[in-house]
């Protein structure tokens, strides 16, 4: 992949994250903007499994990646200022140090979880259609490899896209209703 191709997913992220927060997280809260982003997030995964050995990356990975960038936008911007909203001063590091650590400790454990998933995928697609014929020095032959590969893929996508859409249920049910709580002042946490 090229060093510019996901400029546009990162401007899809920069952008709905700064609208998520800045202008419409004062007037709707959070419900209204993370359930729809994982939900969109979802979509865009959802819509990845479409891959194939021959997509290209304009028409076929770049669509959805724009779709999930956006979503994502509306989630994790939005998430990281509700989990320190109404937080008093002196103890805004350590509630924004433990929103911090939740998305990168759930982070690790989706990418380690994804990849598995992944790997799992790739190696039961192989045993299950390789044959003698399939074998070129004893390896499988690169048309299979990369039936595998966009299999593993694909496998993971499904699994990402149902973990967001189950996140989108969550945040819809968890989060409040309404914007975040203003900060607590210094002299009303001590009462």
């Amino acid at each position: 992949m090229r060093p510019g191709s996901l400029a546009g997913a990162r401007a899809a992220i920069i952008i709905s994250a700064n609208l998520a927060n800045i202008v419409l997280l004062p007037r709707i809260g959070p419900r209204w903007l993370v359930a729809p982003g994982m939900l969109a997030a979802a979509a865009g995964l959802a819509w990845l499994t479409r891959i194939g050995v021959h997509s290209s990356y304009a028409a076929d990975v770049l669509p959805p990646l724009l779709l999930a960038s956006t979503g994502l936008g509306f989630v994790m911007s939005p998430s990281m200022n509700t989990g320190t909203a109404g937080v008093a001063p002196s103890d805004a590091g350590a509630a924004s140090a433990m929103v911090n650590t939740g998305q990168q400790v759930g982070g690790s454990i989706g990418t380690s979880l994804l990849n598995t998933m992944a790997a799992s995928a790739a190696a039961s697609y192989l045993a299950s259609h390789l044959s003698p014929r399939l074998m070129t020095g004893g390896h499988p032959a690169p048309a299979l490899a990369e039936l595998a590969q966009v299999h593993s893929y694909t496998t993971a996508f499904w699994w990402a896209a149902g973990m967001f859409a189950g996140g989108s249920v969550l945040a819809a049910l968890l989060f409040r209703r309404g914007a975040p709580a203003a900060p607590a002042t210094e002299k009303a946490s001590a009462q």
